[in-house]
């Protein structure tokens, strides 16, 4: 049966992996791992008989025997790993489900890098540690079972030898000890601050492009890089001390054993019988001794990882049942009623609604709630999945009222721009669409619900104008589609208050008053303050809010199709293109070429000298066959003992040297590649990360970066090995019997074409485990970002079967993947046994023409190949589809990069300083084929001038902002800020003399120091001033440890309007003449808006400022207001001028029922 076909009729056979598994009891397992190893020992017995009696025929038979055993035994081995891989699907569950039931206080203590990594690389440790589990008392057993044949050989001398093991073995065991002390205090501490580093930027990177906070950032990971390259160097050093002791162990023992038995008595002769029976016990030693130490060590590495993940699976649970909140008083609504929630930044209103839902910790009293409940979050979560699905949610099609639903929500219009309408895949975190439409495609999921009560976390902020008052009229209002649910609305408007049932006015986490609108006016106390704070500046606005949508259509639609092309690029080469010796190449370049041939130096060396070795003891027992002189053979026995542990010395220091040189060489690839990968990834455009799942970009940093740091050295090393010692064995068993020649050319044929047959299959499985791991880590993050809105909708079991499926997917490929070996194993190991059988033959019909010492080197070397074959053809499939990882790491080199950070032609100090931008005949398109996105831009502004850009969704307003900052670069025309052509100096000098306040509110974890200046260019007391400018000294001064308090990942322990402040005060620091503001202050209440804008009035009054509307209000007073609409200009003119032209900006106005 071929390989292929071998795999594809166990597919079905994985379905039953739990049944099949179970069938085959423990028992069963033991005995058939104790034949294995028994029938494997009893080789060198069998060896003794043809040196004494020539009985090929029984040497072939248990040699036979003996390999289709060790064949069976590993396939014993993963039939064990079978149901713990099985078992690991379970752990992957209740891991999942814990992570999405972990209390908020519990999950402050978890990123979700750190998260993502304990599922990824401790899991993964766990099933790695099963396959193994068996050595640990296998190995003991093997050792033991060579002594006692060892002691029928040579007597009490063997003693000598198993002391010199006693002696060595809990050394071995003490540097296991310290490598997993390592790997336990650091290794895991610097991998996961590196992981949960890369998370956030990938997460919040463009801050980082905008800002040019790249090279900052990239340095700050690196250092943590160091850190956790340091710990293995210091673990690969260890290694290697180990490594030579255990390398060294079989010429020891044999060398100590040697001289005892020469020593215990004088007439003792070393016969080729003797010599080369022991000496194939010594090596059957080698193994287990090698393993055991690293079983060992594996098996405090999986405590350490049990123990990682015991603390995250015990941590404290949400219990939806048992909610409490510190809300005082009774607080009843209505069933079927519109409720308003207001109150200032930072008040609690998304508090109060977390409470409604079930994620409060307990305090006191309780919530109680009928029904079924839909959420809509303050920042919309979108899954990675069509614009469809995202709004049915795991429903049925219901095509009336989903057309219904998408009316309501003002999405039928977008849908008809969109690529492929309501089937366009939209991305993860649903960034390749603007916020306005991240809003209302979660909006629409919600309202498809048709749930009892829906629970709207300030959703109109993020919409414009003329939407707001679409559906609050259409959906939420009293007449709207939700009019018989009962709502409860989160927002800063207080124009829709008058048209609500009830109002709740939230103050610092409490209900300060709870009523109807005539109610809580009449009673004049902190709701009228809200009141008066609109009505002082803002009574003739009478809508929602208006937001300018960040992304156009055409910007959608051409990222869509990057993001095909793409996926197209990324899968195809991962799984059709074949691996590439340029792949491995790029490896040992990273590798450094000085450390890999000094490592090919050493390593032909050792080999070439454990030759010499063997055939120093040939002539030595040659010699003791033809005694005549026996006083005379003694005295030449110490000298010859002497040399041969010479050459084990040097042996052994090379092996050393080797072991050093390959560990220098793999530190050097670790670091090069994982600086290109991170190189690669910063330089990528931004519309690659928001089209492609970070969860795919971080498993190319965890899981394809652990195979460069750990794996695959080892695998170079042991090829490079394995081939030395096939070479080796075909020249030594060649000059005992030349005929040999003869069957290794079409046995070596046939080998090679059975290697590259299954390294064929066995690397498209490998791919294919690699593209089904990536959804896993995907669904998991995704999961974890949206925990709250599956919790809500109660869809906690269907994202449970989502996540079983993708896992289950990779189970399949990984139990595909052990049976390909085992496929392999039979043919080649019925190949080895071919070759010992005919290398046994040769030498046989050779008669006396032959002695029998170089019949024990050639048959000794024969039964070696076996293993050393199957060795070498594991590893270099090994190295091909592990070399996957490195392909899948420098594909990032292949993708399209932004332009140079730097240029040779640099801005002059001080650049910008006046703030004038001019567009000249600007045009831009996000792909050649689509059309323009700014068609013919052409406008100045002068220094210091304030402009507002309105424009509908579409219009091209938040494209303007990205050509400004050459996130967009044009296919036409130019821009000059201050009589620099942008086009014509590097992106960091561009973007870091521009400042930009955006829409998104993203923090960092760290400090609130470290938030505001990541560079650490400013003093602590500009901080504070910055604080108070923007109204959050007291707040900051209230924290425990002030401007050292610990923000959480993405700012979750401060409120979104709070982090919109602190962004503020970020861009506050930025010293240039160039502010863009692009929808700052959506997310905020009327008084933080009038604070940001009266802020921003005063501190930039000196600096040209670009206002993207999201209220009309804020661009009523700039000094001129550009309008937009598809891309081209149609007003350019002072407020007061293009009211009076009765133009698009009038009729805006009038829609938004500003009086003027």
């Amino acid at each position: 049966m071929s390989c292929c076909s071998t795999v594809l009729s166990h597919a079905g056979v994985a379905g039953d992996t739990v049944e099949n598994c179970e069938a085959l009891t423990q028992r069963e397992r033991g005995e058939r791992v104790r034949v294995c190893v028994f029938v494997w020992v009893s080789v060198p017995r069998h060896l003794r008989l043809v040196l004494s009696a020539c009985h090929t025929e029984v040497t072939r038979g248990c040699s036979e025997a003996s390999q289709l055993c060790s064949n069976y035994c590993p396939f014993s081995f993963s039939q064990v790993a079978k149901p713990i891989k099985t078992v690991d699907f379970c752990d992957h569950c209740i891991f999942w489900l814990q992570a999405l039931t972990l209390a908020n206080a519990s999950r402050q203590n978890y990123t979700t890098g750190e998260i993502v990594n304990l599922m990824s690389a401790d899991a993964q440790q766990l099933m790695e540690m099963t396959v193994n589990i068996n050595l640990l008392w296998s190995a003991p057993f093997q050792i033991v079972m060579a002594v006692v044949f060892l002691w029928k050989e040579l007597g009490p001398s063997v003693l000598a030898g198993v002391a010199l093991l006693l002696l060595v073995i809990p050394v071995n065991v003490q540097i296991a000890a310290k490598v997993k002390n390592l790997k336990v205090r650091y290794l895991n501490k610097y991998s996961d601050q590196r992981v949960k580093l890369l998370s956030e930027m990938l997460h919040g990177i463009k801050i980082l492009k905008l800002y040019a906070w790249e090279p900052a950032y990239q340095r700050k990971l690196m250092s943590i890089r160091e850190h956790e390259v340091d710990v293995l160097k210091s673990s690969g050093y260890l290694t290697t001390y180990s490594m030579l002791t255990l390398t060294c162990i079989p010429f020891m023992v044999s060398l100590a054993t040697f001289g005892v038995f020469f020593h215990l008595d004088g007439e003792n002769a070393l016969t080729a019988t003797k010599v080369f029976t022991s000496i194939s016990l010594f090596n059957i030693l080698r193994l287990p001794l090698f393993d055991l130490p690293s079983v060992i060590s594996a098996v405090a590495q999986t405590k350490v990882s049990l123990s990682r993940l015991e603390d995250f699976l015990c941590a404290e649970d949400l219990n939806p049942e048992d909610v409490n909140t510190n809300y005082s008083g009774s607080k009843h609504i209505p069933e079927g009623s519109l409720v308003a929630v207001v109150g200032q930044v930072g008040s609690g209103k998304s508090s109060f609604l977390s409470a409604v839902l079930g994620e409060m910790e307990k305090l006191e009293g309780t919530v109680q709630r009928r029904g079924s409940v839909a959420y809509v979050s303050q920042q919309a979560w979108i899954q990675n999945d069509s614009l469809q699905e995202n709004i049915l949610f795991g429903a049925n099609l219901n095509m009336p009222y989903y057309k219904l639903v998408l009316e309501s929500c003002a999405l039928l219009p977008d849908l008809e721009q969109l690529l492929n309408g309501d089937q366009t895949e939209i991305g993860e975190r649903g960034v390749n669409i603007s916020g306005g439409q991240k809003q209302r495609v979660s909006l629409a999921r919600a309202v498809y619900s048709n749930a009892d009560l829906y629970l709207l976390d300030d959703t109109l902020s993020a919409v414009d104008v003329h939407i707001g008052k679409h559906l609050f009229e259409k959906l939420i209002g009293p007449s709207g589609l939700l009019k018989s649910k009962t709502r409860i609305l989160v927002t800063h408007n207080v124009t829709l208050l008058p048209h609500t049932d009830l109002i709740i006015v939230m103050e610092k986490g409490r209900i300060s008053q709870m009523g109807t609108y005539q109610e809580l006016i009449s009673k004049r106390a902190n709701f009228t303050e809200l009141i008066q704070v609109f009505s002082a500046e803002h009574t003739n606005e009478k809508t929602t809010p208006v937001e300018g949508e960040k992304i156009c259509i055409l910007c959608l639609l051409s990222i869509f199709s990057f993001h095909s092309s793409l996926s197209k690029y990324s899968s195809s080469s991962s799984l059709e293109l074949e691996m590439k010796v340029s792949v491995v190449l790029k490896y040992l370049q990273a590798f450094n070429w000085r450390w890999m041939w000094l490592t090919v130096a050493a390593y032909l060396a050792q080999n070439a000298l454990a030759i010499g070795q063997n055939l120093w003891l040939s002539t030595w027992t040659a010699e003791t066959a033809k005694i005549s002189d026996f006083t005379e053979w003694k005295q030449s026995q110490n000298y010859k003992l002497l040399i041969y542990g010479l050459l084990g010395f040097i042996q052994g220091l090379l092996i050393c040297c080797g072991a050093y040189v390959l560990t220098k060489g793999s530190l050097s690839a670790s670091r090069t590649l994982h600086h290109q990968l991170l190189d690669d990834v910063l330089h990528l455009p931004l519309q690659c990360f928001e089209t492609n799942p970070v969860g795919q970009i971080i498993n190319r940093f965890t899981k394809d970066l652990f195979i460069v740091d750990v794996r695959f050295h080892y695998y170079l090393r042991t090829w490079l090995n394995c081939t030395l010692d096939v070479i080796g064995t075909i020249l030594v068993i060649t000059s005992a019997s030349p005929l040999f020649i003869v069957v290794v050319i079409p046995l070596g044929y046939i080998y090679f074409t059975i290697q590259r047959y299954y390294i064929a299959s066995s690397r498209q499985i490998r791919r294919l485990a690699g593209a089904s791991h990536s959804p896993v880590i995907s669904h998991f993050s995704e999961t974890l970002a949206g925990r709250s809105t599956i919790r809500a909708f109660g869809h906690q079991g269907r994202f449970i079967r989502r996540n079983n499926d993708v896992v289950y997917e990779n189970l399949v490929y990984f139990y595909n993947n052990v049976i390909s070996n085992r496929w392999l194993s039979v043919r080649l190991e019925f190949l080895g046994n071919l070759m010992v059988f005919f290398a046994a033959l040769f030498v046989v019909l050779a008669g006396n023409t032959v002695s029998s010492s170089t019949v024990g080197l050639s048959i000794s070397y024969a039964l070696n190949i076996i293993q050393s074959l199957n060795f070498w053809v594991r590893k270099a499939c090994e190295i091909e589809t592990n070399a996957v990882s490195i392909e899948r790491i420098c594909e990032f080199a292949k993708m399209d990069k932004e332009k140079p950070w730097i240029m040779s032609k640099r801005p002059p100090e001080g650049w910008p300083d006046r703030g004038i931008i001019e567009f000249v005949n600007y045009k831009a398109q996000y792909r050649k084929d689509l059309g323009l996105a700014l068609d013919d831009v052409s406008f100045q502004t002068r220094s210091k001038e304030k402009v507002g850009i309105v424009g509908r969704t579409g219009a091209g307003k938040s494209t303007l902002t990205n050509c400004l900052f050459r996130v967009l670069e044009g296919s036409e025309g130019k821009i000059i800020i201050d009589g620099i052509d942008i086009s014509t100096i590097g992106l960091h000098d561009l973007r870091g003399n521009l400042n930009i306040i955006p829409q998104d509110p993203i923090l960092f974890s760290g400090t609130v120091q470290s938030n505001l200046d990541p560079l650490g260019k400013h003093s602590d007391l500009e901080l504070w001033e910055v604080l108070e400018l923007c109204d959050l000294k007291v707040f900051v001064q209230s924290l425990p440890k002030k401007l050292l308090h610990e923000i959480s990942e993405g700012g979750e322990n401060l409120s979104v309007g709070q982090r919109q402040l602190v962004c503020l005060a970020r861009a506050l620091l930025r010293k240039t003449k160039i502010l863009v503001l692009d929808e700052a202050t959506a997310s905020v209440d009327m008084e933080t808006d009038n604070l940001v804008q009266s802020t921003i009035k005063r501190e930039f009054y000196n600096c040209t400022v670009l206002t993207v509307a999201h209220r009309l209000h804020t661009v009523m007073d700039s000094e001129r207001v550009l309008v937009l609409d598809a891309g081209r200009i149609l007003e350019y003119d002072t407020p007061h001028n293009l009211l009076q032209r009765k133009g698009a900006f009038s009729e805006m106005v009038a829609e938004a029922g500003i009086r003027t």
